[in-house]
């Protein structure tokens, strides 16, 4: 079983910046593909991004490309989301997800094994 933790969340104005983290545990990080993805009042949970085992392969959403950045640290057992020029429509929960059963970069929520409680992330205009 993994546990996912996530933390950095929180209210940031427009323009602005936050670093979430996802801390695993529970087996080996780097045979775990990584993902972020949020879910907004009212809508359906979407991907943002996600993250190979190594860290050698990466993919973004359109609406985040060129703003966020995932990236991990095998040695740490932990995977990140730096969250740049933050917009009012970025805001909702976000969630990590860990994945077993592929090699790459999942983008659908089906992929993905296990689950975090997810943070908030609220930007203001």
């Amino acid at each position: 079983q993994v546990q996912l933790v996530e933390s950095g969340g929180g209210l940031v104005q427009a323009g602005g910046s936050l670093r979430l983290s996802c801390a695993a545990s529970g087996r080996t990080f780097s045979s775990l593909a990584m993902g972020w993805f949020r879910q907004a009042p009212g809508k359906e949970r979407e991907f943002v991004a996600g993250i190979s085992r190594s860290g050698g392969s990466t993919d973004y959403a359109d609406s985040v490309k060129g703003r966020f950045t995932i990236s991990r640290d095998n040695a740490k057992n932990t995977v990140y989301l730096q969250m740049n020029s933050l917009k009012p429509e970025d805001t909702a929960v976000y969630y990590c997800a860990a994945g077993i059963r592929f090699l790459l970069v999942g983008v659908r929520s089906t992929e993905y094994d296990y689950w975090g409680q997810g943070t908030q992330v609220t930007v203001s205009s």
